[in-house]
């Protein structure tokens, strides 16, 4: 079972894991990719699923609430559902700091969109996923509300224990799908793709028919299982979950909420996805990260860890928080690292005021312990470090020498030599001055 930290550390990671809980035994376990994962708005997936036929609600987006009025007028519609543009969920439930309640509202009448979008735009909403303060809404989606007449669950995700496209699915729709895994696993459905040969009729025809459409909607829902195939794949999706994936009394398929992960190893061929990625919700320090390609997140504790792969980035959590520390971040400065991007993490890292003390923890195996030595030793002479450093490099034979020389030219500074037991809350106090490193050297 994963630990209080890493399950915090992959809550902040939103969803990081690459397929469901109910696919794996091991889903426990939070999986980290080499970035952080691309973020894009509903309205942003919405239309990448209208753009490739797959059908979902007409909708408008608008940045003013005069706009928002004008696109109510636009959508002609029965009924209209406006929703707060932010990355978290929960914002049915969420309260602006305007003083109105919910992120999410329906309403008959134009002009009463453009009275609630007043009262959204520019201001914050806090929900049970954003910081206390909320999130600042931009943009609101203008939408047109249909009735549902049944809920089903789709997604199509990567598993790497089929090595390749998983087809999920069940009747029961709109709800937590992992509790419905808990509790009724006979109605969890799977279909593997082969990847080469794409997903058959036959395959989209069955999962329309285990989840309950009949008649010419099961036809219609299998073309839509298609279409939402092919946009996997054209988009080098990891996931793309739909739930619900709808009928409505009218008689239509309609893919009324969706969330899209994208491999960000594809970035390269996905030039105008990515520039989609909405990085306003993100932490300064964050952005900043993301510059010198380091993998950063905040925590709340006062412990900075600066360490070398994502596994042993929160390995190294686990200790600090299991010998009575508190993390302040996750840093991973994955395996190119250069002397610059150490420096720069130096920075990031002194720069916030809740840390009080930094633990390096680096393995030899994926990265030149003689590139982090060259960066530590530049960053404290050039930025003055305050606050206690401990440093574990697990080196080559080869890289002990400069390794070595910075043990020697901080004992000659008088610094201290400690474990990383002392990496606790109640030893920052005792070292609050000085620097002080630890070296675990293999051949």
């Amino acid at each position: 079972m994963a630990s209080p930290v890493a399950a915090h550390a992959g809550k902040l990671l939103r969803d990081l894991a690459l397929r469901p809980a109910f696919l794996s035994a091991r889903s426990q376990a939070v999986q980290l990719t080499s970035r952080r994962w691309l973020n894009l708005q509903e309205y942003q997936s919405k239309k990448l699923m209208s753009d490739n036929g797959v059908r979902v609600q007409r909708f408008f987006v608008a940045d003013t609430a005069d706009e928002a009025l004008e696109a109510a007028k636009r959508l002609n519609a029965k009924e209209i559902v406006l929703k707060a543009q932010i990355l978290a969920g929960g914002r049915g439930k969420g309260v602006f700091n305007s003083g109105l309640k919910g992120g999410v509202h329906l309403t008959k009448d134009p002009n009463v969109v453009g009275q609630l979008a007043k009262q959204m735009i520019g201001y914050n909403l806090a929900t049970k996923q954003t910081p206390k303060e909320g999130v600042k809404v931009n943009k609101v989606m203008v939408a047109e509300a249909l009735d549902i007449s049944r809920e089903t669950y789709l997604a199509i995700l990567m598993d790497r224990s089929c090595n390749g496209p998983v087809l999920v699915g069940s009747p029961q729709g709109g709800v937590d799908i992992e509790e419905v895994a808990a509790s009724n696993p006979e109605l969890i459905f799977k279909e593997q793709i082969d990847i080469f040969e794409g997903i058959k009729d036959s395959q989209a025809q069955r999962m329309a028919e285990n989840l309950g459409f009949l008649g010419p909607l099961k036809n219609q829902a299998a073309d839509q299982i298609k279409k939402l195939y092919n946009l996997f794949l054209k988009v080098d999706a990891t996931q793309v979950e739909v739930n619900p994936f709808g009928e409505t009394p009218e008689g239509q398929v309609v893919c009324f909420d969706a969330k899209i992960n994208f491999d960000d190893n594809a970035e390269f061929r996905q030039k105008d996805i990515f520039a989609m990625d909405d990085k306003s919700e993100n932490e300064p320090i964050e952005n900043e990260a993301a510059r010198y390609d380091l993998k950063y997140i905040g925590l709340d504790g006062n412990i900075a860890c600066f360490v070398n792969g994502a596994g042993l980035a929160m390995a190294t959590c686990d200790i600090i928080f299991l010998n009575g520390g508190k993390p302040a971040n996750f840093l991973d400065l994955g395996g190119g690292v250069k002397e610059a991007q150490v420096y720069q993490a130096f920075k990031l890292l002194t720069a916030d005021p809740k840390v009080e003390a930094i633990l390096v923890n680096i393995f030899g195996g994926i990265v030149n312990c003689a590139i982090i030595a060259n960066g530590i030793t530049k960053a404290c002479r050039e930025l003055e470090l305050k606050v206690p450093l401990v440093v574990r490099l697990e080196v080559t034979v080869i890289e002990q020498g400069r390794c070595m020389d910075l043990r020697q030219e901080t004992e000659n500074s008088n610094g201290n030599l400690t474990g990383l037991e002392h990496v606790t809350d109640q030893n920052v106090n005792k070292y609050a001055t000085g620097v002080f490193f630890f070296f675990f050297l293999c051949s």
